[in-house]
């Protein structure tokens, strides 16, 4: 075999030199990360490098993010795990309850290799692998804290699972919490006055940790046990994924955000239960908002339900709803899933009243409520449909969406991204035709359509909105 049999064996392999985190939206909190900066971003912009060095000055890579009402959690590579904005309950993670405008790490989870992060409305919770491990250990444990957690400063949490559980994924909602196991077993904690905790049954007060143990596969059939893959909370409301993709949901559903076309409790569902509009539709991630719900299905078509009074649907103004009541037809409600997108969708995330969607040729959609720009590019207050969100430089690898603000986590794993990256971070009024020129020339749309977009933005507004003050 001669050298060029052997060269042609290889394939050449992408991996991230660089990575950005686009922030944009509601900042009254300091959840977008603009030091000294109350007034609201209406475009995406990068957090400043110059935030996030480790020890030896380098610029850091980033694996996950996530966003609360009012705040903001990112992971890095080298497992730290950074917050930023509101406080009013410790769910920033640094032991106090004061907001911070700036990203900062917690330092009280240094001894851990952060892997993934999720955010409630005021609590957060971390998946991390002690550092210093001899095997004994789980490699995967639950950190939480925050509202309702116990503890304005990390804390280890089984709950209802045994020591050593590997914990695979966790979802905060409004005032609940639920975790899932590598073996597909989920248990929830919190509060459960809408029957959130999938217990069969409703509850006043702070409920502990309990594993669900009944799932309504089919109405006139006991409930069963059902291994789990993916799990997400709304606010008053909770859905999972089922190894085989079908899709359960319980809690509060009198938006129509259950997806059922009937309830078995009034406005809510005690027990989770399978959406059976999705039959035969392999689903592979579900988002739940405030109230409102989506589904991503293998082959890229995304579903929606619930409530769309702001347009978090993508379906339209009063667009062919339907209520969960009888002689309710004036609700903006649909309860039960509809196609919104029909293919190509990658990931999908649904904040409060919003939604955010990237699709696999890179493209970044939203839609909902607007007033803060945290949707779409249009001004407007809501955005009824599908609209683009176009100026994140990079290859989109996390998508994140709060109360009113989004966040896009995107990776360059080449040199024309490496140069795209540095164009976008030196970007101004002054200087936005020339890059401008550059990227068209070069086919960087997205550092095009972002020089144009800024000089919009400042013209029509004071340069509050995207010039930021020197950090600290």
């Amino acid at each position: 075999m001669d050298l060029d049999e052997v060269l042609c064996e290889f394939q050449v392999v992408k991996f991230p030199t660089k990575s950005a985190i686009y922030l944009w939206g509601y900042n009254q909190r300091g959840q977008t990360g603009r030091k000294g900066k109350e007034c609201h971003l209406r475009i995406p912009k990068s957090l400043s490098p110059r935030l996030f060095v480790d020890g030896e000055r380098r610029s850091l890579l980033w694996l996950d993010i996530a966003c609360g009402r009012e705040h903001t959690a990112a992971v890095a590579s080298d497992g730290s795990l950074y917050t930023w904005g509101s406080n009013d309950f410790g769910q920033l993670g640094d032991g106090t309850e004061e907001g911070r405008k700036y990203p900062k790490k917690v330092n009280l989870l240094q001894t851990e290799l952060v892997k993934s992060v999720a955010c409630g409305a005021h609590c957060t919770a971390a998946i991390a692998e002690p550092r210093s491990n001899d095997g004994s250990v789980s490699v995967s444990r639950l950190w939480v804290w925050g509202q309702n957690q116990g503890s304005n400063h990390p804390r280890l949490y089984w709950g209802a699972f045994t020591p050593n559980t590997i914990i695979r994924q966790v979802s905060c909602g409004a005032v609940h919490a639920v975790a899932l196991s590598e073996d597909g077993q989920v248990q929830a904690w919190g509060y459960n006055e809408y029957g959130q905790l999938g217990r069969g049954f409703t509850c006043e007060g702070l409920q502990g940790a309990r594993v669900l143990n009944a799932y309504g596969k089919f109405l006139d059939e006991a409930p069963e046990i059902v291994k789990i893959t993916q799990v997400s909370c709304g606010e008053y409301h909770t859905a999972a994924i089922s190894e085989s993709g079908e899709v359960y949901t319980w809690g509060l559903g009198s938006m129509g955000q259950l997806g059922h076309c009937s309830l078995q409790y009034g406005d809510k569902e005690l027990i989770p239960r399978r959406v059976v509009a999705l039959e035969g539709i392999v689903v592979k991630h579900v988002s739940c908002g405030g109230v409102h719900t989506c589904a991503l299905a293998v082959k890229g078509t995304l579903y929606a339900w619930g409530g769309g009074q702001a347009g978090q649907l993508g379906l339209g103004p009063q667009n062919g709803f339907f209520p969960c009541a009888l002689n309710a037809s004036d609700e903006m409600l649909r309860n039960i899933p509809v196609m919104v997108i029909p293919s190509g969708v990658e990931l999908v995330t649904c904040g409060h009243s919003h939604t955010l969607i990237s699709m696999r040729d890179g493209r970044i959609y939203g839609w909902g409520y607007n007033s803060y720009g945290q949707a779409a590019n249009q001004k407007s207050t809501y955005a009824w449909y599908p609209s683009p969100v176009d100026w994140c430089v990079g290859e989109v690898r996390k998508l994140a969406a709060g109360g009113g603000h989004s966040a896009v986590l995107t990776d360059a794993c080449s040199l024309k991204e490496l140069c795209e990256y540095r164009l976008a971070e030196s970007v101004n009024i002054k200087n936005s035709f020339l890059i401008e020129d550059v990227a068209s020339r070069t086919g960087a749309d997205a550092l095009a359509r972002l020089c144009e977009r800024i000089r919009e933005d400042l013209v029509e507004q004071d340069h509050c909105s995207w010039e930021d003050t020197e950090v600290e």
